[in-house]
């Protein structure tokens, strides 16, 4: 973990834990009716391809907080973090390379988006559809550097890392450690809501779809979320 995601992570903490008591409170006081929402998740993310050709099942976390326009039309601001870990043949190739097969790698997805939520809700049970846009953020990260030989057929796993390909073949020497990828996308997804204590504090699980047309590989993936709402 580099030290720029450090501080991103305890800076995200630090914000959660000072604005979280004020917005328990406010929100106490005006039960069903509040204008302001907030919500806390926990994320499993399940690529799509063509990211699922070279990452597997990853997780992370989300929070947002936005306005009710009423209890059926909301707009939210999100922030999602997702750790994508890589199947095993998308090291293999750059493995083959180093020739060692001690090297390891990750991505982290950011995603700064804001959403849409129309929500049908019954005094227990609820249900919600939410779409949105906004900027995602893709940086890969291997343990080592690698450096591309000629003549190497160009596949997915080498344009993941951030490897460049010309008419079919790596682009020979290139060394690469990391990469990042920025570009502006969007999402969709259906959540459902339980009641818990009192109004209004809900449980939700919801199930995204996230798509945005980073570099060589677009970042599509499913996150299902599950947290609470209030």
């Amino acid at each position: 973990m580099d030290s720029c995601e450090l501080k991103l992570r305890h800076i995200i903490i630090l914000v959660i834990a000072l604005v979280t008591p004020q917005l328990l409170q406010a929100q106490d006081e005006c039960g069903d009716e509040c204008k302001t929402n907030t919500n806390f998740a926990a994320v499993v993310n399940a690529p799509v391809n063509p990211t699922a050709q070279v990452a597997g099942t990853g997780w992370g976390l989300v929070a947002g907080t936005g306005f009710n326009f009423n209890r059926r039309n909301s707009v939210i601001g999100e922030f999602m973090w997702n750790r994508i870990y890589p199947l095993d043949g998308a090291l293999q190739p750059l493995k083959a390379a180093l020739q060692s097969s001690d090297l390891s790698g990750n991505s982290n997805l950011y995603a700064l988006t804001g959403n849409f939520r129309f929500e049908l809700r019954g005094w227990l049970l609820g249900t919600y559809f939410i779409g949105g846009g906004g900027w995602y953020s893709r940086n890969t990260n291997l343990s080592k550097e690698v450096t591309s030989g000629t003549g190497t057929i160009c596949t997915s796993a080498w344009l993941w890392w951030g490897f460049t390909c010309t008419s079919g073949t790596v682009t020979a020497g290139q060394t690469e450690k990391g990469s990042s990828s920025n570009a502006f996308g969007g999402n969709a997804g259906i959540g459902f809501t339980v009641r818990v204590g009192k109004p209004p504090y809900r449980l939700y699980s919801e199930a995204r779809y996230h798509y945005a047309p980073a570099k060589s590989i677009s970042t599509q993936v499913i996150a299902i979320a599950s947290g609470i709402r209030f």
